[in-house]
């Protein structure tokens, strides 16, 4: 899952949701460093992904991509059904997507203890340009996958993945369909145990 899924993940709760926003800047232990609400969002982020990379409709997805992009499939995935999420917003949560996109930027950007420096830089230029809310066109995901693939070390070949999106919509779809109810559940049931 991606920056807009996990913050919709954390169901309002502001501590939740910054501590799931920084989590995958925050290493090892270093999570124990944060204030207790901070800390279960970040170890919700982490649960959220174990359960994503091992969900089958996931893998299938991550399947339909392998062979043109290897090991980035799982990226790829992940900004795909950011997308889908994006798209599909009222489906999901009783706000719009502007307004939820703002609340983000918003609860991330005047948490008061220092976060780490490199979500600081993200989040400046995610709130510029409004990642969460271009997500919702397949344009926006577009550039975003354009984007990853000119920051990765290696030739990704994430700046076709766009068109692999546009020719397999529906089957990605569907798979997204099938999988984010059963992660939000997952969510809110690891909410309570953490």
């Amino acid at each position: 899952m991606n920056f807009l899924a996990h913050a919709v993940l954390s169901f309002e709760e502001p501590e939740l949701m910054v501590g799931n926003f920084i989590a995958d800047f925050v290493k090892g232990n270093d999570y124990l460093q944060y204030p207790d609400p901070v800390k279960r969002g970040i170890l919700l982020h982490r649960d959220i992904d174990q359960y994503t990379d091992q969900h089958p409709t996931v893998r299938l997805s991550k399947s339909k991509l392998y062979d043109p992009y290897g090991h980035y499939s799982g990226v790829i995935v992940d900004m795909y059904y950011d997308h889908f999420l994006a798209a599909n917003f009222f489906k999901f949560h009783r706000t719009q997507l502007p307004s939820f996109t703002y609340k983000v930027y918003q609860t991330i950007g005047n948490y008061d203890d220092p976060l780490p420096e490199k979500v600081s830089m993200i989040l400046y230029h995610m709130s510029r340009g409004n990642w969460l809310l271009s997500y919702a066109t397949i344009a926006g995901i577009d550039q975003a996958l354009k984007g990853l693939a000119r920051r990765t070390k290696f030739n990704s070949g994430m700046e076709l993945a766009g068109d692999s999106l546009r020719e397999n919509y529906r089957s990605f779809y569907q798979d997204f369909m099938i999988f984010f109810p059963q992660v939000m559940s997952f969510a809110r049931d690891q909410i309570e145990r953490i």
